[in-house]
């Protein structure tokens, strides 16, 4: 009889050890969870890869490092740089870029200056290449995620559109696209589930998600939610029919870049000719090219080219690049 009391015992004891060890684990996992979402560490979901969100609590206690970007841009320039790089998805700040563009631009002078051939005269170009190339990177990096994004969204609408047929809320939709698409919508989207979530209104979100993702799909998207939140009406066909009218413009788009490709290319082309000329020139023949440095209306001659070649080439490039 004692045997079997001490059985019973240590079972009840046992069970009590489990479900204090199963709501420990329970406990843990929801603070972990929760770390990571106001960290960011958690918006590219389980099992994808992809760019991280930036953190949704921000410290009011600048850095160093903060406070050496915003004394050497201003506030206002290293705002528009922080908003920049967040919308490349980069894990870069500011400060980190300076220092990138500096060292870059040393070493870039070093390798014209010293390791070039007769490169002396033209190592202020090694300073323009090296510091210029954070910035390139930011500016191509930026540019493949939103295009990236855009190619996304009209299925994204169409499931949202999907998913309120099937009587799930507005918001749960924006939820279920975290795990049903990839880097970067699922990221933006996440976020703006998970900043509404926390307390912020679904306008303001929708709003900051316009902003970290400067397109013009989605300021229409943004529009029109606010817009039926105001007024009423069907969401969902809404969204079908902004669906359709981006794929239309993807389209279009696509039919413009097939006709003026010539033209494109032929600015490429007229670009690049005097600047392969200068190279060639500069190594077959260096005394013709070091007039343009060593006379004064030499580099009254270059600095007019050097204008006259950006401009022809800015020129080129607006007549062929025709927005829809």
């Amino acid at each position: 009889m004692s045997l079997l009391i001490i059985f019973f015992l240590f079972l009840a004891g046992a069970m009590v050890a489990t479900i204090f060890l199963a709501n420990s684990m329970v406990r843990k996992r929801d603070i972990d969870q929760m770390k990571s979402l106001v960290s960011g560490k958690a918006a590219a979901g389980p099992g994808k890869k992809g760019d991280s969100a930036p953190s949704l609590i921000k410290s009011e206690t600048p850095t160093p490092r903060e406070v050496f970007a915003q004394y050497f841009l201003g506030k206002n320039l290293n705002q528009k740089l922080r908003d920049y790089i967040e919308q490349a998805g980069m894990d870069w700040d500011p400060a980190r870029t300076i220092y990138l563009s500096l060292i870059l631009a040393v070493v870039g002078f070093n390798v014209f200056w010293y390791m070039i051939p007769r490169g002396q005269p033209i190592a202020i170009v090694g300073v323009i290449l090296g510091g210029g190339l954070p910035a390139f990177i930011l500016y191509r990096k930026r540019a493949a995620r939103l295009h990236a994004f855009e190619e996304q969204f009209p299925d994204a609408l169409e499931f949202v559109a999907r998913a309120m047929r099937t009587g799930h809320a507005f918001t749960v939709s924006l939820e279920m696209l975290h795990k049903e698409f990839g880097p970067p919508l699922s990221i933006e989207f996440r976020r703006t589930f998970e900043e509404q979530n926390l307390g912020l209104p679904l306008e303001v979100a929708l709003e900051r998600l316009g902003t970290r993702v400067p397109l013009l799909d989605v300021r229409f998207f943004v529009s029109a939610v606010g817009l039926q939140k105001r007024t009423g009406g069907n969401l969902a066909g809404l969204l079908d029919n902004l669906s359709y009218l981006i794929r239309e413009r993807f389209k279009l788009r696509g039919k413009i870049r097939a006709i003026s490709a010539h033209g494109r290319i032929s600015g490429l082309v007229l670009s690049m000719i005097p600047i392969t000329v200068a190279i060639l020139m500069f190594y077959t023949n260096p005394d013709y090219v070091l007039f343009f440095f060593d006379d004064p209306d030499g580099k009254v001659l270059l600095a007019a080219m050097i204008i006259l070649q950006f401009l022809g080439f800015v020129s080129i490039k607006k007549l062929t690049d025709i927005g829809v």
